[in-house]
């Protein structure tokens, strides 16, 4: 799953010279050919995320019914 679609993710040597990048001219970000591409990926990446919790809560329950059985 590709978390933050939309947001820089640089490495640690990119994080060290943003800074001293003033002009922020080392920032770049994710881009989609079209607007609705865009939203279509952030959606996607929103529900694969609400899915993803849903998964991990439904497992805790049951972790803690067979726990107390």
């Amino acid at each position: 799953m590709q978390k933050y679609f939309l947001f820089a993710n640089p490495s640690f040597i990119e994080g060290m010279a943003r800074i001293l990048d003033l002009g922020t001219t080392l920032s770049e970000y994710n881009t989609s050919l079209t607007p609705e591409q865009a939203d279509h990926e952030a959606m996607s990446s929103d529900w694969k995320a609400v899915a993803s919790d849903l998964k991990a809560a439904m497992a805790e329950h049951e972790r803690r019914l067979t726990s107390q059985g």
